[in-house]
Parts: structure tokens; C-alpha cells; sequence
């Protein structure tokens, strides 16, 4: 299987201006991606600019499960501290309760609004606020005699 980061994006660069940095940011998700698939998760748009990303964290508790925001990722982090009460033993241990890390790139402008936790699913809400600076305009021509 052929990796993305073995293409050359240079006709890419040709055509713009100031967006290296979003080439590898996508590079790096799609390798990143490939190697994991744990914990399950959905990326649900629920409006006009509005976004959830659910993330199936059964097992986790208050304190095991972190969300940060850094460089315009989303990083969501889990590890479980409670170990097997003494004197019990596990016979068999099905459900998954390891360590994990789950980043998302987002987009310019999305911030996240608030994070919840129910019956085994964290949910994130983002939302796409975008400043009047930077929303399309139109220019006024001024035609002179």
C-alpha cells in the first residue's frame, strides 16, 4: 500500500501561498490514522457550522479521559488508574480498557464549545465561528470621469 507522504505535493505548493503547513498536517493524520483504530469514535455534523465528535470511552471514569487544544488539534486522551481490587483475578478481561490517544485537526476557526460524558460516550462540540475579518466581501469599484 502506497503512503500519501510518498507522493510529491510539490505541484500543490505551486498554486499556493502560506498552506505548508496544512499539507502536513494531513500527511501526518492519514499515517497517524492508519496505525489505530482505538477507541471507535463519530464525527457528526449537527448544524450549519456545528460539529460533535463522539468518542466511545465505556469503562473510563472522572479523571481517566483528558480533552486539549493545541496548534489547532484536538487531542482527547485516556488511561485507566484503578487496578483489580485484591483478591479477585481476572478469568477473562473483554473489554478493552487501554491507554489511548485520539487527535483530530481542526479546521480554522472551530473551537470547541463544551465536552460531555454518557452512558460510555464522550462527546465534544465544536462549533466554526468565523470573525467578520475574515468572511467573504465585496469590494466597491469607484469609476472616475
Amino acid at each position: 500500500m502506497t503512503k500519501i507522504t510518498s507522493f510529491d505535493l510539490t505541484p500543490f505548493y505551486r498554486n499556493t501561498i502560506g498552506v505548508d503547513r496544512l499539507f502536513d498536517r494531513i500527511t501526518q493524520q492519514i499515517d497517524h490514522a492508519a496505525g489505530t483504530n482505538y477507541p471507535p469514535y463519530n464525527i457528526v455534523e449537527t448544524g450549519e457550522n456545528l460539529y460533535e465528535i463522539q468518542v466511545a470511552v465505556a469503562g473510563f471514569t472522572q479523571g481517566e479521559v483528558s480533552i486539549n487544544v493545541k496548534d489547532g488539534e484536538l487531542i482527547i486522551t485516556g488511561e485507566k488508574t484503578e487496578s483489580v481490587p485484591e483478591g479477585h483475578i481476572y478469568r477473562h478481561q473483554g473489554i478493552s480498557a487501554r491507554k489511548f490517544i485520539r487527535t483530530f485537526s481542526l479546521g480554522d476557526y472551530v473551537e470547541v464549545q463544551s465536552a460531555t460524558s454518557k452512558d460510555g460516550i464522550l462527546t465534544v462540540k465544536l462549533e466554526r465561528i468565523v470573525p467578520e475579518s475574515a468572511k467573504p466581501k465585496t469590494i466597491a469599484i469607484t469609476y472616475e470621469n
